[in-house]
């Protein structure tokens, strides 16, 4: 470490990206066996949850670009994963939802998503995993209020 550098082996931001990394690779390996990513899951969780989600929003419930995000639609959309109307319905905004193959699709890579968390917190008890979740969201309400 640097005189005014960060101590990686101590430094809570570091540990937090590393275990972000190792989450998307384990979902990343129990996702590809059913042809999926991960933004690919998080895109049709995100319309399950809250059908009619705009480009834009999927981006970002997605942590992806607004572009990356309409190429990764219009493929869900010629493979009949998810459908949109052909012109928007108000603005400019096109609504997309589900398709009957979207869910069932999602269905199984649920269950798989499902055991990487489950995987990721069995060296947790109960109540361990209650502060984990507390402490997280305060994280995140600290960085996104500006602390």
């Amino acid at each position: 470490m640097s005189q005014d550098g960060v101590d990686l082996k101590t430094s809570l931001g570091y540990l937090l990206k590393e275990a972000s990394s190792a989450l998307r690779v384990a979902m990343e390996e129990v996702l590809r066996p059913l042809g999926m990513t991960v933004t690919h899951y998080s895109c049709l969780e995100l319309l399950a949850q809250r059908p009619g989600l705009s480009n834009s929003e999927l981006a970002r419930g997605a942590f992806v670009t607004r572009q990356s995000m309409n190429v990764l639609l219009q493929a869900l959309e010629r493979d009949g994963y998810v459908t949109r109307p052909a012109a928007a319905p108000v603005g400019k905004v096109l609504p997309t939802r589900l398709t009957p193959r979207g869910r069932r699709s999602l269905e199984k890579a649920t269950v798989a998503v499902r055991s990487v968390e489950v995987r990721m917190l069995s060296g947790l008890t109960g109540p361990d995993q209650d502060g984990a979740f507390r402490i997280l969201q305060s994280m995140i309400h600290s960085l996104r209020e500006g602390g």
